[in-house]
């Protein structure tokens, strides 16, 4: 059995920031019964913290796909999120995935335990109705705080009833009243070291009558002579300002963006291209 993982365990302040990814689980957003609003939300937060999101994967309600986007998580070395399926009835399966991904037992966990017990009581009381721990819809809602062995709670300001973090992957419920405070709460407790520290820029220029085929060798001399900087290129035939355009632009470190983008738009000098106006977003 293997050991469940700590929380930034080879990560400090003098390192860069950290990639982030995101896992959203749940039949109902690929049904489309629901739409996904955690992507932009958890994109938000983190641009919030000069932090940008590496990568993000739907998975729908299916043990085994969920337990390979786990392993997947775990073994990439990015602080990952991942939204839904944490409850206690027959479609979630995302706290025995996580502990099958890891190779640990399930085991309740005492804090959250008695954080469940807590809401429990407090909302028996609410409801003018005695308590009583040993009703079988009390024991059952145990279950949600059953996390792989070695998990570390994340407190759920909403209604009390803990996420779990295994290592640098956190879990959290679907519902976004619960998750978006929770994921904040994790971002600015166990990685403020990196917040701000790597502040991610972009730079790009409208560039008029080109075709991106033609741009491609400049696009990877850019990336090639500045390391760490990403090129992008997005087309558009029918923009309502602009028209028929490319957007094409350069982001990375501030300090990196500044030179690669001078060197992007010397390059577009030899094409014979016009130029629109130049945008900034962080």
């Amino acid at each position: 059995m293997n050991p469940t993982p700590s929380i930034h365990p080879n990560l400090s302040g003098s390192d860069p920031a950290p990639d982030f990814g995101l896992i959203i689980i749940g039949d109902e957003i690929l049904s489309g019964k629901r739409v996904d609003k955690h992507l932009p939300k958890v994109i938000e937060l983190l641009k919030a913290r000069s932090l940008p999101l590496a990568w993000a994967e739907y998975v729908g309600d299916d043990p085994e796909r969920i337990t390979a986007a786990l392993q997947r998580a775990f073994a990439s070395g990015d602080v990952v999120f991942s939204t839904g399926g944490i409850g206690a009835t027959p479609d979630d399966h995302t706290r025995q995935c996580a502990a099958r991904a890891l190779g640990v037992e399930l085991a309740l966990h005492t804090q959250a335990k008695a954080l469940i017990e807590q809401r429990m009581q407090d909302t028996a009381l609410e409801q003018g109705k005695p308590y009583d721990p040993s009703q079988a819809d009390n024991l059952h809602r145990l279950n949600m705080g059953v996390f792989p062995q070695g998990a570390q709670i994340i407190p759920n300001p909403y209604n009390k009833i803990p996420g779990f973090s295994c290592g640098n992957v956190h879990f959290v419920p679907g519902f976004p009243v619960m998750a978006w405070p929770m994921i904040a709460w994790v971002l600015d407790t166990h990685y403020a070291a990196f917040l701000g520290k790597n502040g991610w820029l972009e730079r790009s220029v409208i560039v008029f009558g080109a075709m991106e085929a033609t741009l491609t060798p400049l696009m990877e001399s850019i990336e090639r002579d500045f390391a760490g900087i990403k090129v992008f290129s997005l087309p558009s035939v029918d923009h309502p300002d602009y028209g028929r355009h490319i957007e094409l632009g350069v982001k990375g470190v501030p300090d990196d963006v500044t030179p690669a983008f001078a060197a992007l738009v010397d390059g577009l000098a030899p094409f014979g291209v016009k130029l629109g106006p130049e945008m900034v977003r962080r």
